[in-house]
């Protein structure tokens, strides 16, 4: 697992609502708070539910409670193990576990069952066969009741058709199980509400066992209580059927009684977070797979070089509120600049290389120069760096006919190669299409490591690698996957706003020799490029891979 990160979460509006819950003559005084987090496992887990991931956990770890992990996988036609697996990883990732306290909605089928028929014997839930087209049409609006001709079928009657339903008898569709609550309600969650429908479709965990399957508004309350979760905490779009919630904890018999409490979703630009849609982009190949350092998933982002701590540091800053919103994709990668900026080593890369060579210096020679690792941890030490008479550097910092302010280098220029010496440019070497092969400069002895004897100004530092030292390596650089702030919100298809230019692979990169054993899940800081890790699915110790993080500039701080 990735370093625990045990930061407690600040307070929060929901902090406020337990406070009073647990407090003397509370309705929860004297219990233990109980929360959980229960993903349906038909996706991988994307930085939307790592809020929700946080909130759930770390409200359980502010007040010495406990959170338990669950799956809701009350819906087989879209459920699957291997999602199972990635929720456990992604949240064991993220720096938080729930002990022995692991549960799939499907182990309390028979309860939810048996709750139903508890239901239809207190004249409380009826067996309804129409069809979800006249459902629809009888549904009603805010002047007109809904209505059903089944709502008034004998207890008896209902209880025989439910039971005949789960033997099996019925086509899928042709009968419900209806919550017999107000027709008439304003809220059309509580207009008699489907708690059961018929599904002949194999469950991943049940098989066959099965041929009849709660909703989930009837499944979720059940589950609570069951569990004994004190506080229920979901996204905004449950608020309305929270009545609904209260309804079903308040007509059975149900062990305990939660508190449902609902906080805004996390929306952020340039992406897409629908798990159909997310999906959507994988099956067709847009990406190379939920991992793909695009995504918003947390494997995806694990994969670019996110850390948990700048994540769950993102999390607790945008805060939780009862308003949604759209954060800027600009604030998540702040703060994990500022989680790296801390953590990551200094190294050098040249991207684009083009050969240096300083006429002046020994053919043969090479020297030594002790770097600092991170100038903000003194205790990681320094690592070698060698030099010699040819390097690699950017291509971009040499022009031959430099433009306004250009301060690298041009013949007659002088620049300082980073940590190393004071460069004066003489000329270059093009091939036969006039592109340039090759860099020649001078060197000045006597500015080793940053001396400038005489106090002479040099305006341009550039970073170098030495080449006889050099690895080669590939470095892929990504941007935004769409065009647009809101793909969602755009006509036609979210996938005609795909950005062509979201990955960009450079092949033959020049990285300093002690980028050689790097491994996954290191993080480096590529001096003047920006922070790049290590691939953890393609780079071998054959072929380095580095996935691009972030750039260096902070768009959101200089905003």
């Amino acid at each position: 697992m990735a370093e625990n990160t045990n930061e407690v979460m600040t307070g929060n509006f929901i902090h406020d609502f337990i406070e009073e819950d647990i407090a003397e003559g509370g309705r929860c005084a004297g219990q233990q708070v109980h929360t959980r987090f229960p993903p349906e496992p038909n996706g991988y887990l994307h930085i939307g539910h790592a809020k929700a991931v946080c909130i759930n956990f770390g409200t359980a770890e502010k007040y010495h409670g406990i959170c338990n992990l669950r799956m809701d996988d009350t819906n087989p036609t879209k459920e699957d193990v291997e999602y199972v697996d990635a929720i456990k990883e992604d949240i064991k990732w993220l720096g938080f576990d729930w002990d022995d306290r692991f549960y799939f909605a499907s182990e309390y089928f028979e309860q939810m069952y048996d709750f139903a028929v508890e239901l239809i014997e207190k004249g409380l839930a009826y067996v309804c066969e129409l069809t979800p087209e006249q459902m629809r049409e009888f549904r009603g609006d805010t002047a007109t009741p809904a209505k059903s001709p089944y709502r008034d079928r004998p207890i008896a009657e209902s209880l025989d058709l439910f039971r005949r339903t789960r033997a099996g008898e019925f086509a899928d569709g042709s009968m419900t199980l209806r919550a017999k609550i107000d027709l008439a309600s304003g809220n059309f969650n509580m207009r008699d509400p489907v708690i059961y429908r018929i599904n002949r479709l194999r469950h991943h965990r049940t098989g066959d066992q099965w041929c009849i399957y709660p909703m989930y508004d009837f499944a979720h309350p059940i589950e609570d209580a069951i569990e004994g979760i004190t506080h229920s905490l979901c996204s905004l779009e449950f608020e309305d059927h929270r009545p609904l919630y209260d309804w079903v904890i308040n007509h059975i018999s149900a062990p305990s009684k939660p508190r449902q409490i609902e906080f805004a979703r996390l929306g952020i630009n340039n992406t897409v977070m629908s798990k159909r849609k997310l999906r959507e982009l994988v099956e067709n190949n847009h990406v190379s797979g939920w991992d793909d350092p695009r995504m918003p998933t947390l494997c995806g982002l694990r994969r670019r070089g996110y850390t948990p701590r700048s994540i769950r540091s993102f999390v607790d800053q945008i805060g939780v509120s009862k308003v949604n919103s759209v954060v800027e994709y600009a604030f998540l990668e702040h703060c994990l600049r500022d989680d790296l900026n801390e953590t990551a080593a200094r190294v050098m890369c040249v991207l684009h290389p083009v050969k240096l060579i300083v006429t002046n210096y020994p053919e043969g020679q090479t020297e030594t120069f002790e770097v600092e690792n991170n100038p903000n941890r003194p205790e990681d030490g320094t690592r070698t760096v060698t030099f010699s008479r040819e390097c690699w550097i950017e291509a971009e910092d040499f022009m031959e006919v430099p433009v306004k302010k250009y301060q690298r280098l041009y013949p007659g220029n002088e620049v300082r190669l980073k940590s190393a010496y004071i460069v004066k440019c003489t000329g270059c070497e093009k091939d036969a299409d006039g592109n340039v092969t090759a860099v020649y400069a001078e060197y000045d002895p006597q500015t080793r490591g940053g001396n400038t004897p005489d106090g002479r100004k040099v305006r341009g530092t550039i970073h170098w690698v030495d080449a006889e030292n050099a690895v080669d390596a590939e470095v892929r650089l990504y941007d935004n996957l769409f065009t647009v702030p809101d793909p969602d919100a755009q006509e036609g298809s979210f996938l005609d706003y795909l950005n062509p230019k979201s990955l960009e692979i450079l092949q033959n990169c020049k990285a300093e020799r002690n980028l050689a054993g790097a491994a996954a899940p290191q993080s480096f800081q590529f001096m003047r490029l920006g922070y790049f890790c290590v691939d953890n699915r393609d780079s071998t110790p054959d072929h380095l891979v580095f996935n691009r993080s972030v750039s260096l500039k902070d768009g959101f701080k200089k905003k």
